[in-house]
């Protein structure tokens, strides 16, 4: 095709083409920060990883303010909680409700969980109901040891 022949590839040089080009990208954005929270959840901490090193945000939030941190913790993954400990994960972000990682972990009874995310520097005074609440509330003396209470 000679150069003053429109061969169509060139929508995203028009407004309509940028708009119609930027809602595919924010698409594949979306789609790819759901992956990426299902890994959390999954345990697929090298996958997971991988993303992170190359870029991905790792205080990605969801819809309801859950980190990859928070997901991780929740559903048990240890792993996972290290992995993203050790790429600077805030462990005392709270999601949009006032839950950190460290009360979701005291509130599923994941022991080694718990014990990394304090020494990660999470704070058990944090959040609402905090880490604190969580332990007294089920009678988790070990927990509340653990937290100098």
């Amino acid at each position: 095709m000679g150069p003053d022949r429109y061969d169509g590839d060139d929508a995203g040089d028009t407004p309509a083409g940028d708009a119609e080009h930027q809602a595919r990208v924010a698409e594949q954005v979306a789609s790819l920060a759901h992956e990426l929270f299902d890994m959390a959840r999954e345990g697929n901490a090298s996958t997971l990883a991988a993303y992170l090193d190359s870029g991905a945000p790792v205080d990605l939030t969801n819809e309801a303010g859950d980190t990859l941190v928070m997901l991780a913790a929740y559903h048990g993954n240890t792993s996972t909680v290290r992995s993203l400990i050790s790429r600077g994960a805030d462990v005392n972000r709270a999601n949009d409700k006032g839950q950190t990682p460290l009360a979701g972990a005291v509130f599923k009874g994941a022991d080694d969980i718990v014990e990394i995310l304090v020494k990660a520097g999470a704070d058990p005074a944090a959040g609402t109901p905090s880490a604190l609440d969580a332990a007294r509330m089920f009678n988790k003396a070990e927990y509340l040891s653990l937290f100098g209470a």
